[in-house]
């Protein structure tokens, strides 16, 4: 019995967990505003470790080549970790660039789930998802990302000299153990990284704890932020319904997903003159020509389409060449494409196979919430997502094909041509939080009770980004054994702020993970590039996307806004006596279950949970009136006088006090909002307090309160 002997302090059941699946750093500012101030981009992020606990790396890749830069990278002066060698070739997993490369599948062995010949015994990145996340983060700068013969521009990580340390616990077929991504946190702690990224969360509630900030993860986070260790964690990718985060506590910082400004669209236009929109990251066929159009399901080579979805288009061998050559091949996207028996990147190949000049994807019908982003092709290609547009090619194509008596064509006169979908469009609507992107409230036990903690805590981009990918890596169908890919997920959001926070702490390198994830947060933006307040993707009753006004348990504080985050003026810290104070005054928490966790008694000298000093503030249950305390400290290096304002939606009253604070360099003050119910409506209640600076520093906190009548 493991859980009875000494120096064991607790045991989970082992669950598997789940992986939440390269113009953002221009979106984001760093060339122009940010990297300049380190030195350049070839000194953003000198020194600073960031571990990514994902699937492996692939460490051949351009963006992880320590020749890459014009100065070599020596010896870091404190990380400890080790490398492995692969087994295959014996060659080191690191390079300078990369500094520790370890994998970690003990429990996934014990379990029997463990496959060597698709897994790699190693860090090998057998599936992508980790070499994507590490390349956003600290992927060198310039990158020229190329597939199919072309140039989708060049790709750089947030922090491009920062170092690399992995520690693979994900593997491609199975996600992984709990008890894997456990060991490789405490090995990443130990050796000594400044940052770790996590895309990956628990994906279904443990038996030993009620209580979410006592999961195995957050756990094993609280003492990596004891240590020092700035934490970014993925929100998940269960959006757009409330309550979906699988990141629950304050010593994390949970990242939220975010549409970037740009978009990819392709247009296919008819014979009739009609222009259908779709998408399709690809050449366009040859201007002021029209292709004859064949539907898959007229070209088929005898009766050997009966075991499989003819159209499809994913084998040549049963469609007719002599009918394809020269014309534009149609193909029905079926539910074989959502499932991932199908794909993108095979109708591709099977139609340059046959000589096409192109291919159309038809969407006929479409389950709610069906994603479709658009691929990279090296042929003309489109998808039609739009089921009123697939109407209209589908009776214009039956309109024009003539047929005998028994439906068999006799002559193809439909006709269209696709347009150029490689470059991109620039939106102003930008940024807009994913449909994907999880939702709070946050939850304090897993019977999905409000905790009095505001999440997710900041929105970064993560739809739709190019960045390293896997030889090996079978993650994605469209991208098998390409180097790039371009995918989406809170998974890609949470290695920017990671890639970001390198960059505060390389400016401040004394700051503690709260004061980074503070600055963060207090600086973010919540108003879009068009100055409206952002937006979030929702369904409509109809089930279809639709945009509404988002709130803070879409976005948190707002979005990631870098160069502010370098000089926020004031930093609300916290240390782990203020944690372990906020999980031992969580109600209905076990103080035993704490001390066994912590090996500390509880105090609870801070009252109330919302009383924790975080850049937000969170009333889950506030009964007539409520008045919580924050502390702020100046980080600037003058003093400086601050004016407190505060608004909230009309059915809870806001009070702070004091108006107005002076505060000398490194100095700290304590201000108090006060809330109170003026009528109870049964939902949330949002708005947010207001520090302004004399010498122009902008401090904001998002507030959040459901009035209760008792």
């Amino acid at each position: 019995m493991l859980r009875r002997s000494p120096g064991v302090k607790s045991v989970s059941r082992d669950w598997k967990v789940r992986k939440l699946t390269t113009h953002t750093p221009q979106f984001l500012g760093l060339p122009t505003d940010v990297w300049p101030t380190g030195g350049g981009y070839d000194r953003a992020g000198e020194d600073i470790v960031i571990g990514f606990i994902d699937s492996g790396i692939f460490p051949h890749h351009p963006s992880f080549a320590s020749h890459h830069t014009s100065v070599p990278y020596g010896p870091h002066p404190s990380y400890k970790g080790k490398c492995e060698d692969d087994p295959r070739t014996k060659l080191s997993f690191c390079n300078g660039k990369i500094i520790g490369a370890q994998h970690f599948a003990e429990a996934a062995k014990a379990a029997g789930a463990f496959n060597p010949d698709v897994d790699f015994a190693s860090p090998m990145d057998g599936d992508g998802h980790g070499s994507h996340t590490a390349a956003i983060a600290a992927g060198n700068n310039g990158v020229p990302v190329r597939m199919h013969g072309y140039e989708f521009g060049k790709a750089s990580g947030m922090a491009p000299r920062a170092r690399i340390a992995v520690y693979k616990a994900l593997y491609r077929l199975f996600g992984g153990f709990v008890s894997d991504v456990v060991a490789a946190i405490d090995q990443a702690v130990h050796d000594g990284v400044d940052i770790l990224s996590l895309s990956v969360g628990p994906n279904s509630p443990p038996t030993t704890t009620k209580t979410t900030f006592l999961n195995p993860f957050d756990a094993t986070l609280l003492g990596a932020v004891k240590a020092g260790v700035f934490v970014a964690q993925a929100a998940g990718n269960g959006g757009p319904f409330p309550k979906t985060l699988v990141s629950y506590s304050p010593w994390i910082t949970t990242v939220a997903a975010a549409i970037d400004d740009r978009r990819y669209k392709n247009h296919l236009t008819l014979g009739n003159g009609k222009m259908l929109a779709g998408i399709g990251l690809s050449p366009s066929t040859r201007p002021h020509r029209s292709y004859k159009m064949v539907s898959a399901n007229d070209v088929l080579l005898g009766s050997s389409g009966v075991r499989y979805n003819p159209s499809d288009c994913q084998k040549p061998e049963v469609l007719n060449k002599k009918l394809v050559e020269g014309n534009i091949l149609l193909c029905g996207y079926s539910f074989n494409f959502v499932a991932g028996s199908a794909s993108i990147k095979k109708v591709a190949e099977t139609a340059r196979h046959l000589g096409a000049a192109g291919f159309v994807l038809v969407v006929e019908n479409v389950s709610p919430g069906t994603k479709f982003d658009p691929v990279p092709s090296g042929i003309p290609g489109i998808l039609i997502t739009d089921v009123s547009k697939s109407m209209d090619l589908i009776d214009y194509y039956n309109v024009t094909t003539s047929r005998d008596w028994m439906g068999r064509v006799k002559s193809f006169e439909a006709e269209g041509s696709i347009g150029d979908g490689l470059e991109p469009i620039l939106h102003k609507s930008a940024p807009e939080v994913a449909l994907f992107s999880a939702r709070g409230p946050n939850t304090k036990d897993f019977s999905f009770q409000d905790a009095d903690l505001l999440k997710p805590d900041i929105l970064a981009p993560g739809s739709l980004i190019w960045s390293a990918w896997s030889q090996n890596g079978t993650d994605e169908a469209n991208y098998v054994g390409e180097g790039f890919a371009l995918i989406s997920g809170t998974s890609m959001a949470a290695p920017h702020i990671a890639g970001i926070a390198a960059l505060v702490k390389q400016k401040h390198p004394q700051w503690s993970p709260a004061a980074i994830k503070s600055a963060l947060m207090t600086t973010s933006t919540v108003m879009d590039r068009a100055g409206r307040p952002l937006q979030a993707q929702q369904y409509s009753e109809t089930e279809t996307m639709t945009l509404v006004k988002a709130t803070p348990f879409d976005y948190g504080s707002g979005h990631v806004n870098p160069s502010a985050a370098l000089d926020p003026g004031l930093v609300f810290d916290a240390g782990y006596e203020d944690y372990l104070g906020f999980l031992c005054t969580t109600p209905g928490i076990n103080a035993h279950e704490i001390r066994n966790f912590t090996n500390t008694p509880c105090n609870y000298r801070m009252r109330h949970p919302s009383n924790f000093n975080s850049p937000s503030i969170a009333v889950s249950h506030l009964v007539r009136t409520q008045t919580v305390t924050r502390r702020v400290t100046n980080v600037a290096e003058e003093e400086e006088t601050y004016t407190i304002t505060s608004r909230m939606e009309p059915s809870i009253a806001i009070e702070v006090s004091p108006p107005a604070m002076t505060l000398r360099a490194g100095a700290s003050r304590e201000f108090s909002v006060t809330l109170t119910v003026r009528s109870v409506t049964g939902a949330y209640s949002f708005g947010e307090v207001t520090l302004k600076g004399s010498r122009g520093h902008k401090v904001s906190l998002p507030v959040v309160a459901l009035g209760q009548k008792r």
